[in-house]
Formats: structure tokens, C-alpha cells, sequence
């Protein structure tokens, strides 16, 4: 499915980022990972040549765009391309929007927004030389109301909307466009703080019984983009909410409200 093409992750040292690399590895790609620690790179790269695979680490925060730069020219100046672009990077502001200072409004838009869109751009030339893909991660919170981490739903709603953008920007360019939108997935994102700090004893408030397992998550978005989809909203739950906020968001509100 992915045999000897050439993949870029961003936020590739845990979650999601992290389980994408090993789904791909399987299936014969090779992966590029990027993150801020070097340490958790190194980490997953073992293991994704444990299970066959070949890649290499490319530390990279998306906060600044000279590293972005810079990252996508050692990728295809090692691998001479790169087939698929992963803006994976990403964590969420908690705290109700009445609390919220500049700071945090700017450094969740930064991260989530400003990072992915600039990781499209430093990857595009290469995407359309190789006639690849370029992956958003954005969330099923794009669609509902999100009391407590309304900055990280503002912020996914932009996702969603550059997404949409792009697939008519990039109509003639032989590059697709994939938004990816999971529900509650097990990741390390209530693991880190408003500062983008990683603390590994957080607990994590989301429903235990909605959560997907990384792995098989992985495994769904690996399909979505093999067949090229738009946008595709996953897990159960996620669908459900996802149909109701678009079409009925009075009962959106409401039971949003009775989970929160």
C-alpha cells in the first residue's frame, strides 16, 4: 500500500504520530519524524526498523518555521522526495475562554493552525514533484461545542477550514488533500500542559469507555489515506457527533452539556 514511499510525520514522538509510523512501517514505507524531543525519536525509529522498516529523525519544532524549512530540505535531500506530508503536530489549551490569556490563544493557533500550515507549505514543491499527499489532523471537536478546551476546538475549526481550502487550491497541482478528523483516541495530549510542557503522571479526563486504542486508530487513518479521502470523521462516537453538530446543534449543545 505504502511500499517505498517516502512519509513525513510531524508530532511523530508519541500518539498518534507515533502508532502512524510503526502502521506505516508495516506496510513498507519509509518515515521521516519529527518532533521537538530527539530522545522519543530515536525511540520510535528503533522500532520502526524493528518491524521492517527504514526512516530517519529530523527534529523539528513547529513553532518555528526555519526549523520547518530546514526539515523538509534533509528529508528530500536524504530520500531525494517525499510522497506524504503528516501535520500531526498538536496539543490542546484547557480552560474555559473567559480564563484564557493571549498567550495561550497564541501559542494553541501557533502549534495547531500556523504549524500545519506551514508545514503544507515547505512540503508542497516536493508533494507535487512526487504527485503526493499532504494529511491534516484535525477532530471531531471541529464540529461540536467544546466547553473547558474551547481554544483547542477554535483551533481544529481552522484545520477543518484550511483543509477544505486547500482541496480546491491544489485542484491541477496532482497533489490530495486528506482531513482527518478521530473522536477520543488514547494519546499523550492531556499529558501536556498550556505551555506545551510533557508531564507523564496527568491524568486524563475523557471517557475511558469512548477511547480508541492508538493502534487501531492508526490502522483506520493509514486506509483513509491510501484511498485518498477528504475528510474522514472516526471513531463511532465521533461520527455520531459529528452528524449531530453539522445538522441538529440545539442536541449537540445538549449533550455535550450532560458529558461535560
Amino acid at each position: 500500500m505504502f511500499k517505498n514511499k517516502v512519509v513525513w510525520i510531524t508530532g511523530a514522538s508519541s500518539g498518534l504520530g507515533r502508532y502512524m509510523a510503526y502502521e506505516f512501517a508495516k506496510n513498507g514505507a519509509i518515515i521521516a519524524l519529527s518532533a521537538r524531543r530527539k530522545d522519543r525519536l530515536e525511540e520510535v525509529l528503533a522500532i520502526v526498523k524493528s518491524l521492517g522498516g527504514d526512516g530517519l529523525v529530523v527534529p523539528c519544532d513547529v513553532l518555528d518555521e526555519n526549523e520547518i524549512a530546514k526539515a523538509v530540505q534533509a528529508i528530500n535531500s536524504h530520500f531525494g522526495r517525499i510522497d506524504i506530508a503528516i501535520a500531526n503536530a498538536g496539543y490542546g489549551v484547557v480552560g474555559k475562554i473567559k480564563n484564557l490569556h493571549s498567550k495561550e490563544w497564541k501559542r494553541q493557533f501557533d502549534v495547531n493552525v500556523i504549524g500545519l500550515a506551514l508545514t503544507f507549505k515547505y512540503a508542497f514543491p516536493y508533494l507535487q514533484e512526487s504527485k503526493g499527499s499532504i494529511v491534516l489532523i484535525g477532530s471531531v471537536a471541529s464540529y461540536v461545542p467544546n466547553p473547558g478546551v474551547g481554544a483547542y476546538g477554535a483551533s481544529k475549526a481552522a484545520v477543518h477550514s484550511i483543509g477544505q481550502t486547500l482541496q480546491l487550491e491544489l485542484k491541477g497541482t496532482g497533489v490530495n488533500c486528506t482531513v482527518l478528523h478521530p473522536g477520543f483516541i488514547d494519546s499523550d495530549i492531556a499529558k501536556v500542559d498550556n505551555e506545551g510542557v510533557f508531564h507523564a503522571d496527568n491524568p486524563d479526563p475523557r471517557p475511558a469507555n469512548l477511547m480508541w486504542p492508538t493502534e487501531k486508530a492508526a490502522k483506520v487513518m493509514l486506509k483513509a489515506i491510501a484511498k485518498k479521502k477528504k475528510n474522514y470523521v472516526f471513531t463511532g462516537h465521533g461520527r455520531f457527533m459529528a452528524f449531530i453538530g453539522q445538522h441538529f446543534p440545539a442536541i449537540a449543545r445538549w449533550l455535550v452539556g450532560k458529558m461535560s
